[in-house]
């Protein structure tokens, strides 16, 4: 699926982005449908890498949707193309944010969701850049738009971010304070995040940062769970983690350890 972004340059020219996402890898429940997350990857990988982990968890009555980045150049790669939800130039939350690349990325999470049955939970999950684009989910969620104006579709229950960071922090606490209405969803949204002390990708004290500045901006619902030596990539403690988390939030049927 692609995405065209129109973005007005200096005088009356235009120029256009399109953005072709690869593909989409689907895990039915093996239980009764009670909620779809759609789970992003991180910075070069693909879809099928997490949905091959999250088939594993048990949790059958999630439905799990993993969508592929478009394949696009990556300035901290110098520009060489790999798989990537938007371009980045430095890992961290006081990076320049490429909004074309998030807003896109944003509204293919949403469109994924947008199908699911009314009476279905909704949420997003994500690996380093993947949970970076939940996040700005999240905000456009709480926002009711996206950063280019246009409204948000769809309704988030739960979001989890793996060693990842928060874009657009810098901004996001005085665009809150416009709405009372962004106020009321941000406290009651619930948001795990984790983050290893041993990640030498994605800095742990980014994902702190991340979890301060949500909460400062009126994000009540929020836990931030570090994991001592744990490097760039995820643990079967961490994941069993995210299973509790994520049976208690969304009232799922299933095993609580």
């Amino acid at each position: 699926m692609s995405y065209n972004t129109s973005a007005v340059g200096s005088g009356s020219r235009n120029t256009t982005r399109t953005f072709e996402f690869g593909r989409t890898h689907v895990v039915r429940p093996k239980g009764k449908h009670q909620a779809t997350i759609v789970w992003l990857h991180g910075l070069g990988d693909k879809g099928s890498s997490w949905s091959q982990l999250l088939e594993t968890l048990p949790l059958p009555n999630i439905k799990w949707i993993c969508p592929t980045a478009p394949t696009r150049p990556v300035a901290i790669f110098g520009g060489f193309p790999c798989t990537a939800w938007f371009d980045a130039g430095d890992i961290s939350e006081d990076a320049p944010d490429d909004l074309e690349g998030l807003d896109a990325s944003a509204a293919h999470v949403a469109n994924l969701l947008s199908t699911e049955p009314a009476d279905i939970k909704l949420g997003v999950g994500g690996f380093s850049m993947g949970a970076a684009t939940t996040l700005y989910s999240a905000t456009c969620h709480i926002l009711g738009q996206y950063g280019n104006g246009n409204l948000y579709p769809v309704n988030l229950s739960a979001i989890v971010g793996l060693s990842g960071w928060l874009p657009c922090s810098r901004t996001l606490r005085n665009r809150m304070e416009r709405s009372d209405e962004a106020a009321r969803r941000a406290a009651s949204l619930p948001i795990l995040l984790c983050h290893g002390s041993g990640d030498d990708v994605v800095a742990h004290k980014h994902g702190e940062k991340s979890a301060q500045a949500l909460s400062s901006a009126g994000f009540r619902n929020l836990m931030f769970r570090s994991y001592n030596g744990l490097g760039h990539y995820t643990t079967p403690e961490e994941m069993d983690e995210v299973c509790n988390w994520l049976i208690t939030r969304l009232g799922l049927d299933g095993p609580r350890s």
